[in-house]
C-alpha cells in the first residue's frame, strides 16, 4: 500500500515576509502561475505603476487580447481601502481584467466583487483570488491561487472557451478567426502544455507567452495571404526592441541550424516591433480542410520554436529586462 503524506498550510508571512519587497517581486517573476489559474497568458508591463499619489502593485497584459490587467496584492483580510484602490487603478488603466489577491475575503467584499461582475459588461472581469502556501513533508512551500469570486459563468465558459465572446457583435469573418484560433489554443494547451490561454478571439492573430517579457510567440493569418508562426519583439522601447533583434540576428546561423530551416528576419525600423518568423500560404477564407492543415503547421512550428529559442531569448532579453525564474516550487507540472 502506498504511504501518503498530508498537506500542511504555511503562514503566508513565513514565505513572503513583506508584501511589497517579497510577494510582489515574486509574483512578477512567476506571473504564469496566476495566468494558469485565470486561463490566460499574462505578461507583466510594470510593478508599482503610478496612479496619482498611489501605486498599483502589478500592471499586466493578457497576451491573447493585448488588454490591460490590474493586480492588487493584499496578504491580509480584505478592507475598504484596497477595494477603493482597486477600482481607481482599474479606471486609470482602462483594465478589462481586475484581480485582487488576498489572504482572506470578508463576506461584504466578496459580495461587492460579485456585484461588480453582475453589473459590468462581459468585456470586464473582476477576480477575487485567495493566496495560499502549502508544504508536504519537508518540501519547500508551494503557492496556490484559489479564485473565490469571478465573472458570471466563468468556470463553465472557460472550459468551453466562450468567455467574453460577445458573439452577437462579432462578424462572420470574426467568428471564423475565433473558431480557428480556439482549436489552435485548445490543442496547444491540452496536448502540449504550451499555453494557459482558454479563449480564442475574433482577430487574425494570437500571442503566447515565452516567459520573456516583450517577446511572445506569435501565430497569425496576415493580410497578405500568409500563415505566420514566430516571435514578436514588442516592448514599449523602440531601441530595446531593435537591440534585442540584433542580438538574436547575430546568432541567426546557430538558430536556423538548430531549428532545421530558414526564418524570415524583419527588423522593421519603420515600426516599434521586430519579427522573426516562418510563413506559408494561408488565409481564413481557405476551406476547412486547408485551415486544418494550416493549424497543424502552426502548432508544429510553434513547438519547434519553443524547443530551440529559449536560451537565445534569455540572452536577448538581458538587454534591459530579466527572464522569469521559478523562485518557489510549482504546485503543478512545468511546461
Amino acid at each position: 500500500m502506498v504511504e501518503l503524506s498530508k498537506l500542511k498550510a504555511v503562514d503566508l508571512r513565513e514565505v513572503w515576509m513583506n508584501e511589497a519587497r517579497d510577494f510582489t517581486p515574486w509574483l512578477a517573476k512567476n506571473i504564469e502561475q496566476l495566468g494558469e489559474v485565470l486561463g490566460m497568458d499574462l505578461e507583466v508591463d510594470a510593478t508599482e505603476a503610478e496612479v496619482g499619489s498611489f501605486s498599483l502593485d502589478l500592471l499586466a497584459r493578457d497576451l491573447g487580447t493585448d488588454r490591460a490587467v490590474v493586480i492588487e496584492n493584499q496578504l491580509e483580510s480584505t478592507n475598504h481601502d484596497h477595494l477603493g484602490k482597486l477600482l481607481t487603478y482599474a479606471a486609470r488603466y482602462e483594465a478589462h481584467t481586475v484581480v485582487w489577491l488576498v489572504r482572506e475575503f470578508r463576506p461584504e467584499h466578496r459580495a461587492a466583487m460579485d456585484w461588480l461582475n453582475q453589473r459590468t459588461g462581459e468585456d470586464t472581469a473582476f477576480f477575487g483570488v485567495v493566496v495560499e502556501a502549502w508544504t508536504i513533508d519537508e518540501s519547500r512551500a508551494a503557492p496556490r491561487f484559489v479564485p473565490i469570486t469571478f465573472p458570471n459563468d466563468w468556470q463553465k465558459q472557460s472550459v468551453r472557451g466562450e468567455r467574453g465572446s460577445g458573439a452577437g457583435q462579432v462578424s462572420e469573418r470574426g467568428k471564423r478567426y475565433q473558431r480557428f484560433f480556439q482549436a489552435l489554443i485548445d490543442t496547444l494547451r491540452d496536448e502540449h502544455r504550451f499555453t494557459s490561454a482558454e479563449k480564442g478571439q475574433p482577430q487574425n492573430w494570437y500571442h503566447f507567452t515565452s516567459t520573456f517579457n516583450g517577446m511572445p510567440y506569435n501565430a497569425s493569418l496576415d493580410g497578405n495571404g500568409n500563415a505566420v508562426a514566430g516571435v514578436y519583439i514588442q516592448s514599449d522601447d523602440w531601441a530595446k526592441n531593435k537591440a534585442r533583434f540584433d542580438r538574436l540576428m547575430a546568432r541567426r546561423q546557430d538558430i536556423e541550424s538548430a531549428i532545421g530551416y530558414s526564418l524570415e528576419w524583419e527588423r522593421r525600423d519603420d515600426i516599434k516591433a521586430s519579427l522573426i518568423q516562418v510563413t506559408r500560404k494561408g488565409s481564413i477564407d481557405d476551406d476547412d480542410e486547408t485551415l486544418e492543415e494550416i493549424r497543424a503547421w502552426m502548432i508544429e512550428r510553434l513547438l519547434e520554436l519553443k524547443q530551440v529559442l529559449p536560451k537565445y531569448l534569455e540572452d536577448a532579453v538581458s538587454i534591459g529586462a530579466e527572464p522569469s525564474p521559478t523562485m518557489l516550487s510549482d504546485n503543478s507540472d512545468s511546461e
